[in-house]
Protein backbone atom coordinates (compact mmCIF):
# COMPACT_ATOMS: atom_id res chain seq x y z
CA UNK A 1 0.00 0.00 0.00
CA UNK A 2 0.99 3.13 -0.97
CA UNK A 3 -0.64 6.35 1.10
CA UNK A 4 -1.56 8.58 -1.77
CA UNK A 5 -3.72 12.03 -2.21
CA UNK A 6 -5.72 12.94 -4.90
CA UNK A 7 -4.12 14.85 -8.21
CA UNK A 8 -6.99 17.89 -7.62
CA UNK A 9 -8.12 18.12 -11.44
CA UNK A 10 -8.49 21.60 -11.82
CA UNK A 11 -12.30 22.58 -11.14
CA UNK A 12 -14.09 23.60 -13.95
CA UNK A 13 -12.60 20.26 -16.22
CA UNK A 14 -15.30 18.84 -18.63
CA UNK A 15 -16.04 15.68 -16.95
CA UNK A 16 -14.00 12.63 -19.66
CA UNK A 17 -15.90 10.31 -21.37
CA UNK A 18 -16.52 6.80 -20.14
CA UNK A 19 -17.84 3.47 -21.48
CA UNK A 20 -17.52 0.48 -19.39
CA UNK A 21 -18.63 -2.76 -18.22
CA UNK A 22 -20.28 -3.26 -14.80
CA UNK A 23 -19.79 -7.12 -13.38
CA UNK A 24 -22.86 -8.38 -15.13
CA UNK A 25 -21.33 -7.45 -18.48
CA UNK A 26 -23.70 -4.22 -19.16
CA UNK A 27 -22.18 -1.46 -20.65
CA UNK A 28 -22.72 1.99 -19.26
CA UNK A 29 -21.36 5.29 -20.37
CA UNK A 30 -20.91 8.53 -18.72
CA UNK A 31 -23.83 9.77 -21.28
CA UNK A 32 -26.28 7.85 -19.28
CA UNK A 33 -26.47 10.31 -16.72
CA UNK A 34 -26.95 13.14 -18.68
CA UNK A 35 -29.44 15.87 -17.63
CA UNK A 36 -28.67 14.92 -13.79
CA UNK A 37 -28.84 17.86 -11.58
CA UNK A 38 -24.89 16.33 -10.58
CA UNK A 39 -23.15 13.16 -10.63
CA UNK A 40 -20.50 11.89 -8.90
CA UNK A 41 -17.62 9.61 -10.13
CA UNK A 42 -15.78 7.58 -7.51
CA UNK A 43 -12.41 5.52 -7.59
CA UNK A 44 -12.70 2.97 -5.49
CA UNK A 45 -12.04 -0.70 -4.93
CA UNK A 46 -12.78 -3.70 -2.76
CA UNK A 47 -9.34 -4.31 -0.81
CA UNK A 48 -8.73 -1.07 0.27
CA UNK A 49 -8.50 -0.03 3.52
CA UNK A 50 -9.56 3.15 2.96
CA UNK A 51 -12.11 2.59 1.01
CA UNK A 52 -13.36 -0.41 3.49
CA UNK A 53 -13.76 2.44 6.24
CA UNK A 54 -16.03 4.61 4.37
CA UNK A 55 -17.61 2.08 2.64
CA UNK A 56 -20.57 2.21 4.47
CA UNK A 57 -21.34 6.12 4.13
CA UNK A 58 -20.45 5.42 0.62
CA UNK A 59 -24.14 3.92 0.43
CA UNK A 60 -26.02 5.95 2.82
CA UNK A 61 -24.88 8.75 0.84
CA UNK A 62 -25.16 8.17 -2.77
CA UNK A 63 -28.63 6.82 -1.53
CA UNK A 64 -29.95 9.86 -0.06
CA UNK A 65 -28.31 11.94 -3.35
CA UNK A 66 -29.63 9.51 -5.73
CA UNK A 67 -33.12 9.77 -4.80
CA UNK A 68 -32.39 13.62 -5.68
CA UNK A 69 -31.37 13.67 -8.88
CA UNK A 70 -28.04 12.82 -8.78
CA UNK A 71 -26.23 10.48 -10.67
CA UNK A 72 -23.45 8.49 -8.51
CA UNK A 73 -21.05 6.04 -10.65
CA UNK A 74 -18.27 4.02 -8.93
CA UNK A 75 -15.35 2.54 -11.17
CA UNK A 76 -12.31 0.36 -10.18
CA UNK A 77 -9.35 0.62 -12.19
CA UNK A 78 -6.67 -1.42 -10.10
CA UNK A 79 -4.95 -4.60 -11.73
CA UNK A 80 -7.28 -7.15 -10.92
CA UNK A 81 -4.48 -9.90 -12.53
CA UNK A 82 -2.59 -8.99 -9.45
CA UNK A 83 -4.85 -7.80 -7.02
CA UNK A 84 -8.22 -11.07 -7.47
CA UNK A 85 -9.89 -9.31 -4.73
CA UNK A 86 -10.56 -6.51 -7.41
CA UNK A 87 -11.77 -8.89 -9.98
CA UNK A 88 -14.83 -8.08 -11.79
CA UNK A 89 -16.12 -11.31 -9.85
CA UNK A 90 -15.48 -10.25 -6.68
CA UNK A 91 -16.79 -6.79 -7.77
CA UNK A 92 -20.36 -7.90 -8.14
CA UNK A 93 -19.93 -10.02 -4.72
CA UNK A 94 -18.90 -6.65 -3.08
CA UNK A 95 -21.52 -4.75 -4.76
CA UNK A 96 -24.44 -6.88 -3.46
CA UNK A 97 -22.91 -7.54 -0.09
CA UNK A 98 -23.24 -3.55 0.81
CA UNK A 99 -26.34 -2.78 -1.20
CA UNK A 100 -24.94 -0.41 -3.68
CA UNK A 101 -27.87 1.30 -5.39
CA UNK A 102 -25.12 2.53 -7.86
CA UNK A 103 -23.30 0.99 -10.95
CA UNK A 104 -19.98 -0.67 -10.05
CA UNK A 105 -18.20 -0.48 -13.42
CA UNK A 106 -14.58 -2.43 -14.60
CA UNK A 107 -11.38 -0.13 -16.07
CA UNK A 108 -9.82 -2.79 -17.23
CA UNK A 109 -7.46 -1.00 -19.06
CA UNK A 110 -6.96 1.63 -16.90
CA UNK A 111 -7.47 4.32 -19.55
CA UNK A 112 -10.59 5.95 -17.48
CA UNK A 113 -8.40 6.56 -14.23
CA UNK A 114 -5.99 8.16 -16.13
CA UNK A 115 -8.39 10.43 -18.04
CA UNK A 116 -9.80 11.62 -14.77
CA UNK A 117 -6.16 11.70 -13.41
CA UNK A 118 -7.40 9.37 -10.89
CA UNK A 119 -4.83 8.72 -8.05
CA UNK A 120 -6.05 6.73 -5.14
CA UNK A 121 -9.06 4.84 -3.44
CA UNK A 122 -11.08 6.55 -3.03
CA UNK A 123 -10.99 9.82 -4.84
CA UNK A 124 -13.87 11.61 -5.58
CA UNK A 125 -14.57 13.88 -8.49
CA UNK A 126 -18.55 15.85 -8.69
CA UNK A 127 -19.65 17.50 -11.52
CA UNK A 128 -22.10 19.86 -11.93
CA UNK A 129 -25.30 19.41 -14.32
CA UNK A 130 -23.27 21.21 -17.17
CA UNK A 131 -21.07 18.23 -16.25
CA UNK A 132 -17.88 20.55 -15.24
CA UNK A 133 -15.87 19.26 -12.25
CA UNK A 134 -17.38 21.29 -9.31
CA UNK A 135 -15.64 19.22 -5.94
CA UNK A 136 -12.59 16.98 -6.28
CA UNK A 137 -11.66 15.88 -2.31
CA UNK A 138 -11.72 14.22 0.57
CA UNK A 139 -15.27 12.18 1.94
CA UNK A 140 -14.39 13.81 5.06
CA UNK A 141 -11.59 14.37 7.67
CA UNK A 142 -11.76 10.64 8.80
CA UNK A 143 -9.15 8.14 8.31
CA UNK A 144 -8.71 4.64 9.23
CA UNK A 145 -6.94 3.88 12.51
CA UNK A 146 -6.99 7.07 14.13
CA UNK A 147 -6.84 7.93 17.48
CA UNK A 148 -9.09 9.29 18.51
CA UNK A 149 -11.24 7.87 15.93
CA UNK A 150 -13.59 10.26 13.78
CA UNK A 151 -16.80 9.21 12.61
CA UNK A 152 -17.70 9.05 8.90
CA UNK A 153 -20.03 11.00 8.47
CA UNK A 154 -19.19 12.82 4.60
CA UNK A 155 -19.62 16.06 5.13
CA UNK A 156 -17.39 17.53 2.96
CA UNK A 157 -18.80 15.63 -0.11
CA UNK A 158 -21.83 16.27 0.81
CA UNK A 159 -21.61 19.94 1.32
CA UNK A 160 -20.54 20.00 -2.02
CA UNK A 161 -23.47 18.03 -3.61
CA UNK A 162 -25.87 20.05 -1.57
CA UNK A 163 -24.17 23.34 -3.40
CA UNK A 164 -23.91 22.05 -6.17
CA UNK A 165 -27.98 21.12 -6.12
CA UNK A 166 -28.81 24.68 -4.77
CA UNK A 167 -26.93 26.05 -7.63
CA UNK A 168 -23.99 27.10 -6.12
CA UNK A 169 -20.39 26.34 -6.37
CA UNK A 170 -18.77 24.35 -3.80
CA UNK A 171 -16.02 26.07 -1.47
CA UNK A 172 -12.49 26.23 -3.92
CA UNK A 173 -10.72 25.34 -0.38
CA UNK A 174 -10.86 21.60 -0.83
CA UNK A 175 -9.12 19.15 0.95
CA UNK A 176 -7.76 16.42 -1.23
CA UNK A 177 -8.33 12.68 -0.82
CA UNK A 178 -6.16 10.25 0.72
CA UNK A 179 -6.02 6.50 0.34
CA UNK A 180 -4.11 3.56 -1.42
CA UNK A 181 -2.67 4.38 -4.53
CA UNK A 182 -4.63 2.58 -7.68
CA UNK A 183 -2.87 -0.52 -8.67
CA UNK A 184 -1.13 0.21 -11.88
CA UNK A 185 -0.75 -2.33 -14.55
CA UNK A 186 3.62 -2.19 -15.65
CA UNK A 187 3.83 -0.03 -18.34
CA UNK A 188 0.72 1.61 -17.03
CA UNK A 189 1.56 3.99 -14.43
CA UNK A 190 0.78 7.83 -15.58
CA UNK A 191 3.55 10.61 -15.28
CA UNK A 192 1.23 12.13 -12.05
CA UNK A 193 2.19 8.73 -10.27
CA UNK A 194 3.96 9.31 -7.11
CA UNK A 195 5.51 5.91 -6.31
CA UNK A 196 6.76 7.39 -3.12
CA UNK A 197 3.22 8.04 -1.99
CA UNK A 198 2.36 11.17 -0.18
CA UNK A 199 0.41 11.83 2.88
Amino acid sequence: MVRTVSTMLPLGTQAPDFSLPNPEGKTVALSDYAGKKAVLVMFVCNHCPYVKHVADQLKVLADDYMAQGVGVVAISSNDADKYPDDSPEAMAKEKAERGYAFEYLFDGDQSVAQAYAAACTPDFFLFDGDMKLAYRGQLDSSRPKMDPPKPVTGEDLRAAIDAVLAGDSPTENQIASLGCNIKWKEGNEPKYFNPNGTA
